[in-house]
């Protein structure tokens, strides 16, 4: 089950506050995509990186997020902002889409929420185009909590929700969260066969490839 209401209206006010982060990501997917590549950001939440994305280009963008909220809010962030993004609603381990349609797929801090992640990663596997290529970023379990604590002051947030942020870290975030081993024996279990893995700050960047 994805975040609902006023959960998730929360997650997407608190979030907003790191928008140099979803700029920064998109531009670093722009400058690996061809113009008219289609995308596909898996768990978007509000949608901010990909409306992010949509804006630097003639890209065809998609989003597909379990949580009905969160594809409401996202689609009113792209009207907002002018651009278009298909928002639909959907499970990451059965995706409402057809094989090889997609030259790129990003997925940000969610991969460790699913709850068949090996699933999710076959369904990436699937709807990549030959030559297409996946980026997962997401926290890993074995980061320090004192580098925790540093990100979470560098979030721009007020005294509460940097107390929230921390406390949700420590109880949920971190629990779920793989290691570079483990996410690597699960990339190794799929058609991917594999990923190249770099440990980056208190997470994980995790690069896999459709080769044919």
């Amino acid at each position: 089950m994805g975040m609902e209401g006023a959960v998730a209206r929360w997650y997407a006010s608190t979030t907003a506050k790191s928008m140099g982060d979803f700029q920064k990501l998109a531009r670093r997917m722009a400058g690996d995509l061809a113009p008219g590549a289609s995308v596909l950001e898996v768990a978007p939440g509000p949608g901010y990186f990909a409306v992010e994305l949509a804006k630097l280009g003639d890209y065809r963008v998609t989003g597909l997020d379990i949580s009905a909220t969160f594809v409401q809010i996202a689609r009113a962030n792209a009207g907002a902002a002018g651009v278009r993004v298909d928002f639909q609603r959907g499970n990451a381990s059965r995706m409402p889409f057809a094989d090889m349609q997609f030259d790129a797929i990003v997925c940000r801090a969610a991969f460790k929420n699913f709850t068949q992640p090996v699933a999710a990663l076959e369904e990436m596997y699937r709807v990549l185009k030959p030559g297409g290529r996946a980026l997962i970023i997401d926290l890993r379990r074995d980061a320090a909590w004192s580098s925790i604590s540093e990100a979470a002051k560098g979030m721009n947030l007020g005294v509460a929700n940097s107390v929230i942020t921390k406390l949700t870290f420590r109880f949920m975030l971190l629990k779920r969260a793989y290691t570079k081993a483990e996410f690597l024996r699960m990339a190794q279990a799929t058609s991917f066969r594999g990923a190249d893995i770099r440990e980056e700050g208190i997470g994980l960047d995790v690069r896999l490839s459709r080769l044919a």
